[in-house]
């Protein structure tokens, strides 16, 4: 079988040996290069592209931003994470802000909308959440949709509408975390076009508070 290569960008985050421990894991060849080294010609050589978490905003991300656009245009799966996924917000111009609350390391039960890299996980599924910025949904454009929400209407998760771009605002690779590896698997699987056709416990449309 054909190992899917990788193509980690590190937002300079302690989280992120574990996100290429668990894609190693699932059978993924990673390449982790810091943010400050990685080019927008660099897409074409991987299969996907995971945009690490890290602190600061995502304009002060480096490549981080117009890599996003980058794998749009080529096509090239890109999942975000955290810092990674507000890139995604910014990269189509949502306006990322001040969360509502501080969150650090805690959980909370994330509604999602069982598609894409959700696909087969119960909704609600607790995750583990480290941020103090947050996507204004009011800002979401056209390109985007809301894929997943926290109780208090925080937006937990985008996805593009045409292109294979997804985010997730908390950790998935986090202990605390359910159901992290299969939100990876789901996203290896959907390199290959083939995102798993599992029975989604609860599932319902996103909907946002306020």
């Amino acid at each position: 079988m054909t190992r899917i290569r990788v193509l980690v960008v590190d937002n300079h985050d302690s989280f992120v040996h574990t996100i290429v421990q668990y894609l190693r894991e699932l059978g993924a060849d990673c390449d982790v290069r810091p943010r400050d080294v990685v080019t927008l010609a660099d897409a074409r050589e991987a299969d996907g592209v995971l945009v690490s978490p890290g602190p600061g905003t995502p304009e002060g991300a480096g490549v981080s931003v117009p890599l996003v656009r980058r794998c749009a245009e080529l096509g090239v799966p890109l999942l975000g994470v955290c810092l990674g996924h507000q890139a995604i917000a910014v990269a189509y111009g949502a306006t990322v802000g001040r969360a509502p609350e501080l969150v650090h390391g805690g959980t909370s039960p994330i509604v999602h909308d069982g598609r894409g890299v959700f696909a087969g996980i119960p909704s609600p599924v607790t995750m583990t959440r480290y941020h103090s910025l947050a996507v204004v949904p009011e800002t979401v454009p056209a390109a985007l949709e809301i894929s997943a929400v926290a109780p208090d209407g925080t937006v937990m998760g985008l996805r593009h509408r045409s292109a294979p771009v997804e985010g997730v605002q908390f950790h998935p690779e986090s202990v605390v975390s359910e159901h992290g590896h299969h939100l990876l698997a789901n996203w290896l699987d959907g390199i290959f076009g083939n995102f798993r056709r599992l029975p989604v416990t609860s599932a319902a449309p996103v909907t946002t508070t306020g």
